[in-house]
């Protein structure tokens, strides 16, 4: 493979939304994923932020149960926040996108396993769904939806925090409390991102 095909190539997977011809609309679904302070959210935000920019019509949903920083918006651990709507279940996302070009849908993991006849169905519809959560939980296990929305989805970006105890790429999220419900909304007070080796040695020394 010559530099020239990988630099096309790594263009294409990092700038989806410059693919299309003008004037053609195709329904896509595009997964961000990773652990907790990888950047999901952010990501999300930047790309919605773009599509207005584009003078896309662009709807915003997430799910009720997560209210840590705001009741509606969507806001990333660095205070960056855009306009959403709190919805109690995916059914209530296809009853209110309507006339949208765009949907964004953040911390899919919370919600329930028709979101992805959900997303088939806006794509369908040639809407360009982004998603973004994470893909596991706090015991490294594949969180929710999560791992059937990848599947299906046209494009999936995984993105990587770093790891608190020695620098390295982190990709897990470990859990610092003595809980084990599978949800559990928290911050870097519950929370802490763990490359694979310090996830397996704290949870080795938890037991």
């Amino acid at each position: 493979m010559t530099n020239k095909f990988r630099l096309r190539k790594y263009h294409f997977s990092m700038f989806v939304e410059n693919t299309l011809k003008q004037g053609e609309r195709r329904g896509c679904i595009e997964v961000i994923c990773g652990s907790m302070f990888s950047g999901k959210t952010e990501e999300l935000i930047r790309r919605l932020k773009r599509a207005r920019i584009a003078k896309l019509n662009v709807e915003i949903f997430k799910p009720e149960v997560d209210s840590r920083y705001d009741e509606s918006d969507v806001v990333s651990h660095d205070s960056n926040a855009i306009h959403s709507t709190a919805v109690p279940n995916s059914g209530a996302i296809l009853l209110l996108a309507d006339q949208v070009d765009v949907v964004g849908i953040d911390e899919v993991q919370f919600f329930d396993d028709e979101l992805v006849n959900v997303c088939n169905s806006l794509a369908n519809r040639g809407i360009r769904v982004i998603c973004a959560g994470l893909d596991m939980d706090y015991s490294g296990k594949p969180f929710g939806v999560m791992p059937k929305l990848m599947a299906v989805a046209e494009f999936v970006t995984k993105v990587h925090a770093i790891c608190v105890d020695c620098g390295h790429i982190a990709n897990h999220s470990f859990r610092m409390v003595a809980d084990e419900k599978l949800v559990m909304l928290g911050e870097t007070d519950t929370y802490q991102a763990l490359c694979r080796d310090c996830f397996r040695k704290k949870n080795r020394s938890k037991g």
